[in-house]
């Protein structure tokens, strides 16, 4: 028999537990911080980033905002990659893809440069080696097939032993 698994119900949940979390840590002296790293100002980017920044506010995150010019340069971006893995005080790094044309051809390295524990929607490849060894000291999975995953458990189904199909199959979800 088949079952509608609504997510305004598990995001209401989730939230709900997350709040409860960020207060702790907030307790312990602790102020989670995601920062999200956006170059340009693409339509998607900005309706994602306005997602995020609502989430966060639910749930008691602190967010820096770090916006670069459509033309910026790779040397300038990676400064602020290095100065947010640096940043002790930021706990999470969410940087938009794709980058402008004149920086794709050196995506992967930018992607790189970010710390893989810094790393919420696993574009570095030790993240991604993290997802598939099953290490969370690596880094997080990807944020849509880790929300899937929650929706599943939130309703009980076990994927232990099942046979599936993916389709359109890629590291990029």
């Amino acid at each position: 028999m088949a079952m509608l698994l609504k997510g305004a119900e598990v995001a209401k949940a989730l939230t709900e537990g997350l709040h409860a979390k960020t207060e702790e840590l907030k307790k312990n002296g602790v102020e989670p911080c995601l920062a999200i790293l956006r170059v340009g100002a693409r339509e998607d980017d900005l309706a994602y980033e306005r997602g995020a920044l609502k989430r966060c506010e639910k749930v008691g995150v602190a967010v820096r905002q770090v916006v670069l010019p459509e033309d910026v340069t790779q040397k300038v971006l990676m400064e602020n990659i290095h100065a947010l893995n640096a940043d002790e005080k930021v706990h999470g790094v969410l940087m938009f893809r794709p980058l402008p044309k004149h920086l794709k051809a050196d995506q992967n390295e930018i992607c790189n440069r970010l710390d893989p524990k810094k790393d919420v929607d696993c574009m570095t490849d030790l993240s991604n080696a993290g997802v598939f060894e099953g290490r969370s000291d690596l880094g997080f999975a990807p944020c849509t097939p880790a929300a899937c995953m929650e929706i599943l458990d939130y309703y009980g189904i076990d994927c232990k032993g099942k046979n599936a199909v993916v389709i359109g199959r890629s590291l990029v979800v």
